[in-house]
């Protein structure tokens, strides 16, 4: 003798997606504007037309947002630009805030 048992299943579990936030450089009076391109360019990947876009935004508007991410990712990604900045003598901050 057998006894069957039913399971139900929640069919109200959601997966949300992850939060993502922006990472921003911050303008300065002192890094180069070379340098933003190159971190640009090496941190984010963007190539050299997107980065001297970015980089004219930062400088004009005093803040420039450099991609979307996951927190982790976001995270990393400032404090790359912090190391890189401070090894070669710059100022120049990110910031990352939810999207």
């Amino acid at each position: 003798m057998s006894t069957k048992k039913e399971f139900e299943l929640d069919s109200e579990l959601s997966l949300s997606e992850p939060k993502q936030y922006k990472v921003i450089l911050l303008n300065d009076d002192y890094t180069s504007m070379e340098f933003v391109i190159d971190i640009l360019m090496t941190i984010f990947h963007k190539s050299y037309q997107e980065s001297e876009a970015i980089m004219l935004d930062v400088h004009k508007k005093n803040r420039g947002i450099c991609g979307v991410y996951t927190y982790e990712i976001a995270e990393t990604k400032v404090s790359q630009v912090s190391h890189l900045a401070r090894e070669q003598g710059f100022p120049l901050r990110a910031m990352m805030e939810e999207a």
